[in-house]
């Protein structure tokens, strides 16, 4: 292929100057300057432009102007004081999860955009929240610490009553006055939506696997004196846990809320954090081993001693001292060769304290009935709770021990049924029903050592049901087969003392049940209050 000729001679194109810049092929006309007259061209400078070239010393076509500062405002501009809050969405809000910027992950300075309810870090002009309102036009943000809403990019605190509620959802607060009239009379809440709801009686988000903790919560909620004290008192010095336990009781309990559920979320983080995993969202675990890992770290966390008992709310409300009477079994052989097991004669009485009382169940039946089902047997609680009467004796380890309560009495005992035993080879449920009387009560004084210091002999200790953690076992697959494999799902069964009912509530589900129906479940923990005496009798 030959090559095209060129149209003219280099030599005759040597004299014609280059192309225009790119900067000249775009401009539409001539520069102006801040005065709008148009820059002088390099013929028409002065001559000291051109000795400034001869020196050396080359000039910019432009002016190196230095880059301004956005503008910041300390107030909004008259007349425009309530600008941008008319693009607040209340049903996008939930403050429940744990205060992360979704871009830094950071938890330092973290705000709340109120027009899409994402969390970003800071409100400078270099800040996420503040390239967040240039790129999306979301301009409204609240300080999640210091509960104060600023306006971006101007940067100015807004003062409007009309976002009180907001500040109030994100970190409720009650008076003394509020507190004690929450179990006196009934109460009715209505969400953004005009759904109605009882406040303490709402639903729990189980995100994954977290039930066993939904439930633990929602019982300790309806403990009244740990309830008044995590409403009440201020944790801002305390431990994280012990702040986020605070705020989880706080909005289960908020009368103003937008939504009639709430999330553990930024509770589970720091129990994961500091369990090293032990309890997560993720995987389920034993309502009762979470609960005694969150009774002691609580009671920690309040600036308890390990040693000296009485020294945190936790101990005050659920620690009471058990007697323990044990003798040493010996085996022997007599003359005939035959073993013979002897009991010492000394006996050795220990004194220990407890958060929570374990009841043995007795064993499930083996064999079906003659209908050909499986037999599910029920016991009396009376029955189950004579392991601490002083005078039935169990075997463990060698030894032969009794047990008894002393005074004084916890004002709360937490019972936990001992449901779930393991071997090497596989665990196993035992199904019997624990019956009682939830309008009656209990009657602890057989289970007490006699004290007539602290209470009157032959006179009743009265103790009154306040929640019931219920087990119950579904198939995760449908199989033909009776031994399928099976998944525990929790419900927890609470007392409205405003309204004198029963309430049972899983995960977001909250419904009414009849005080008669409660002890069909299989009871798995449970907490009783003792039943205050009427003013003249002596309290013991």
């Amino acid at each position: 292929m030959s090559k095209r000729q060129a149209s003219e001679a280099l030599d005759d194109a040597y004299d014609v100057g280059s192309p225009a810049s790119k900067k000249s092929r775009y401009d539409d006309g001539p520069e102006l300057n801040g005065n709008g007259h148009a820059f002088a061209t390099p013929s028409e400078r002065p001559d000291d432009s051109v000795s400034g070239i001869e020196n050396g010393h080359v000039e910019s076509d432009e002016d190196d102007e230095p880059i301004k500062a956005p503008i910041r405002q300390s107030a909004p501009t008259a007349g425009y004081g309530d600008l941008y809050l008319d693009t607040i969405d209340r049903n996008v809000l939930d403050f429940d999860f744990e205060k992360l910027c979704s871009i830094s992950l950071s938890n330092i300075n973290v705000y709340a955009c109120l027009v899409c309810g994402k969390y970003f870090q800071g409100r400078g002009p270099k800040s996420h929240a503040y390239f967040h309102a240039l790129e999306d036009g979301h301009h409204v943000f609240i300080n999640m610490e210091t509960r104060k809403v600023y306006v971006l990019p101007e940067g100015y605190e807004v003062q409007s009553n009309s976002l009180d509620d907001i500040k109030y959802v994100s970190d409720p607060r009650y008076t003394r006055e509020e507190v004690m009239a929450l179990d006196r009379k009934p109460r009715a809440a209505w969400t953004l939506g005009g759904k109605q709801y009882t406040p303490g009686f709402v639903g729990m988000n189980n995100i994954k696997e977290n039930d066993y903790l939904n439930v633990v919560m929602q019982a300790l909620s309806h403990v009244g004196p740990l309830r008044n004290f995590a409403l009440l008192e201020d944790f801002s010095s305390r431990s994280e846990l012990v702040k986020r336990f605070s705020t989880l009781f706080r909005k289960i309990w908020n009368p103003r809320a937008f939504k009639s559920h709430v999330s553990p979320h930024e509770l589970l983080q720091e129990i994961s954090l500091r369990s090293n995993k032990k309890f997560t969202l993720t995987e389920q675990s034993d309502p009762v081993d979470f609960l005694s890992w969150f009774l002691n770290n609580l009671h920690l966390g309040l600036g308890g001693s390990k040693t000296k008992p009485g020294s945190s709310i936790i101990q005050r409300i659920f620690q009471g001292k058990l007697k323990v009477d044990s003798q040493a079994i010996t085996a022997k052989a007599d003359i005939g060769d035959r073993l013979r097991f002897e009991e010492a004669a000394e006996v050795k009485t220990d004194i220990s304290r407890f958060l929570l009382l374990t009841l043995d169940l007795p064993p499930a039946p083996l064999f079906q009935d003659e209908m050909g089902g499986n037999i599910i047997p029920q016991v009396p609680l009376a029955t189950i709770l004579s392991k601490y009467d002083g005078i039935k004796a169990q075997e463990h380890l060698a030894q032969r021990k009794r047990y008894r309560l002393m005074h004084p009495l916890p004002p709360f005992l937490i019972f936990h049924i001992k449901r779930f035993s393991k071997n090497k080879f596989v665990s196993e449920r035992n199904p019997t029903i624990v019956t009682f009387d939830a309008r009656v009560g209990l009657d602890a004084s057989p289970y007490v050592e006699p004290s007539p210091a602290d209470h009157p002999i032959g006179e009743p200790i009265w103790y009154d049901l306040v929640a019931n953690v219920t087990h119950e076992a579904v198939r995760a697959k449908e199989d033909v087969a009776d031994m399928g494999e099976e998944r525990k799902t929790w419900k927890v069964q609470l007392k409205d003392k405003g309204r004198d009912e029963w309430v049972v509530c899983q995960d977001l589900f909250v419904e009414n049940i009849q005080k008669e129906l409660l002890y069909l479940g299989e009871s798995y923990l449970q907490i009783w209050e003792r039943r205050r005496e009427p003013k003249g009798k002596q309290k013991g």
